[in-house]
């Protein structure tokens, strides 16, 4: 049981609910906020269960969760007798009903997910045989069925697509590629049509290719053709074997069958339907009327609060111990007669379990034996139709997995011989790069060692001499003419430079001692850089574990403490007190909430009221204004049934 809170708290704690609960707070929650923990992870499967269910009424909470579980296929532990304790149990909150529940559900949350997406479109709604009968209503219910074959297809498709590996980009660089293509054979048919344009004949000549073309493709479709004639003689042909194998098998069976056998046979069925007739099935039956009448006697009493609760459970507390005194005092009694009808009793309902078990075993071998032969003829019959090649059996089938592993183990030798060349390449690539920093620091050190010695520019003086060498063959090849002066100059250069580098002779042997010596310091500098971060990381640690442990000691002693204000400092006091605090301040803000979505419909249809009269008044001042301006003008005065203006 701790092994499954743990897992659930981890889950809990983890994407997307970010509960954060330990094993002590997860422990103590209420009935309620376990009932909500469990309707979250169910609003996490379904989206259409998020649902605050202190706002929902208890029997509604447990029907809207048994539905959707039994959707998601979740079996309760027990039999059949223990549904009853679970539906009690869920409505009421127990821990031993929803743990299981949560643990289940949080080990497969993808694959519920799935489940749930898929029963909003795949579970049929049964429609009456009478009303079936409607022509309306017949054609909207094969319509309905048919989408939903539709959907089953669609959606396998989709899950193909999802893990054939492909993705958009592949796709588009695959269009991408391919009107490239498109565009560099429209140029290129176009540059072909100039090119046969100015051909003789050409238009007859396109007429006898064009037939060329068609005639080819015609002996290709022969060809085609002729072969899946082949291919389907060779299929009858097996076909043909297979049927005259399982006629002699039939034959065979049927020489060996004895009628004792068959009877026998015949007589173990007969026993099996008539004991799942006329004893198992009218024991399910009465089940399931039972807890058709529990269910419907729950939904009929009104809703039960905590009060409620809590006097059933003192009643049955009542029940148990008075069960109990029963017991005691027959125990007393000691009347042998009854002790051993109570134990053939035991050993007759423990029979009967047992046979109601291997029975329930014996439906499900069978309808599994049947589901297996189903999907083995499926899986035959789809190989025939992708290859055109009977499945593998026997010898055949072990000589193919020999192939296939002395093949694997070929290709994993490949593999790892293109690994190591790879991880030699990088190697490579890496020392290439050290070697050439390495080049430039060497440089740098050399200048600074050439500036203190008094001999900079000696390296740029080398590079000099190769210019200026390069310079000379160049002007050898040019000019041929000056000969003797450039071997001169030559001679110069020549001595020139055994001068500088018999100058520079010993400096360049203590040159490379310094480099030697300058390699293994700055060796010695990383390790002792290596070793003085890690020293410090190693005291880091230290510490922060100091702080660790003297922040869990005090937590646990000011919670073991007998003083309250020690209490009271705990960090879990505190929380608590902060988790009671927003509950009581969610709960103020829902009050504030409904009282104002209850005020909202009048408010808002008083101040449209307001609107109105604000423009009644304002459409009442323009036209008494408008009358004020006509009267200042002048005066209409009737006479006759004629109007006059009077300025």
């Amino acid at each position: 049981m701790s092994d499954q809170i743990k897992f659930i708290v981890e889950k809990l704690n983890k994407e997307p609910f970010k509960k954060n609960y330990n094993l002590i707070t997860f422990d103590s929650l209420e009935p309620m906020q376990l009932l909500q923990v469990l309707n979250d992870v169910l609003a996490e499967i379904d989206p259409k269960q998020v649902v605050d269910i202190r706002e929902e009424m208890p029997d509604q909470t447990a029907k809207r969760m048994l539905s959707l579980l039994g959707i998601l296929k979740y079996k309760p532990p027990g039999n059949a007798t223990d549904m009853s304790t679970f539906r009690q149990g869920l409505v009421i909150g127990s821990k031993p009903v929803i743990h299981p529940v949560l643990h289940w559900l949080l080990q497969r949350t993808n694959e519920l997910k799935k489940r749930a997406y898929l029963a909003r479109f795949l579970i049929k709604l049964e429609v009456p045989a009478e009303f079936l009968q409607d022509e309306t209503v017949a054609d909207t219910n094969k319509q309905y069925e048919e989408l939903m074959e539709g959907f089953k297809t669609l959606h396998k498709e989709c899950e193909q697509l999802k893990t054939s590996g492909f993705s958009t980009a592949e796709i588009r660089r695959d269009i991408s590629a391919m009107e490239e293509e498109k565009d560099q054979l429209i140029k290129r048919v176009e540059r072909l049509k100039k090119r046969v344009e100015t051909v003789q004949n050409h238009q007859r000549m396109l007429k006898i290719a064009r037939q060329l073309r068609v005639e080819k493709e015609r002996e290709e479709f022969l060809a085609q053709q002729k072969q899946e004639q082949k291919n389907q003689l060779f299929h009858a042909v097996q076909r043909l074997q297979r049927v005259q194998n399982q006629l002699k098998s039939m034959r065979h069976a049927a020489a060996d069958a004895k009628p004792e056998s068959l009877m026998k046979r015949l007589e173990e069925e007969i026993k099996f339907n008539s004991y799942m007739v006329s004893e198992k099935f009218p024991k399910e039956l009465d089940n399931k009327k039972k807890e058709m009448h529990f269910l419907q006697k729950v939904v009929s009493e009104p809703a039960m609060g905590h009060s409620d609760l809590l006097e059933l459970e003192a009643k049955i507390n009542e029940v148990n111990t008075q069960i109990n005194q029963l017991i005691e005092k027959k125990m007393m009694r000691n009347e042998p007669i009854e002790g051993k009808l109570s134990l053939y009793r035991q050993q007759a309902s423990i029979i009967s379990r047992k046979k109601e078990a291997k029975a329930e075993e014996l439906q499900e071998a069978k309808e599994k034996l049947s589901n297996l032969e189903r999907e083995v003829s499926m899986k035959a019959t789809q190989t025939r139709e992708f290859d055109g090649t009977e499945v593998l059996k026997g010898d055949e089938f072990k000589r193919y997995v020999s192939k296939l592993r002395s093949k694997s183990t070929v290709f994993k030798k490949k593999h790892q011989i293109i690994a190591e060349f790879k991880a030699e390449f990088g190697l490579l690539q890496r020392t290439e790069e050290l070697l050439k920093q390495r080049h430039e620091n060497i440089q740098h050190q050399l200048q600074t060692v050439e500036d203190k010695k008094g001999i900079s520019g000696y390296s740029y003086t080398q590079e000099e001499l190769e210019r200026v060498s390069a310079l000379k063959s160049e002007v050898d090849e040019v000019k041929g003419r000056t000969l003797d002066g450039m071997s001169e100059m030559v001679k110069k250069l020549n001595s020139l430079v055994a001068e500088k580098k018999s100058a520079l002779a010993p400096i360049i042997k203590e040159l490379r001692q310094l480099r030697q010596k300058c390699q293994e310091v700055r060796g010695l500098r990383e390790e002792c850089l290596q070793e003085e971060s890690r020293y410090h990381y190693t005291n880091c640690m230290i510490k922060n574990l100091e702080v660790q442990l003297r922040r869990a000691t005090d937590e646990m002693k000011a919670y073991v403490s007998s003083d309250q204000q020690e209490k009271r400092k705990a960090i879990r006091e505190q929380y608590t007190k902060n988790i009671a605090e927003q509950e009581n301040l969610g709960k103020k803000l829902r009050e504030k909430q409904k009282t104002v979505r209850e005020s909202h419909g009048p408010n808002m249809k008083q101040a449209k009221m307001w609107r109105d009269f604000e423009q009644l008044m304002e459409c009442k001042k323009q036209c008494f204004l408008k009358q004020q301006s006509q009267t200042s003008i002048g005066q209409v005065i009737q006479e006759g049934g004629e109007d006059r203006l009077i300025l």
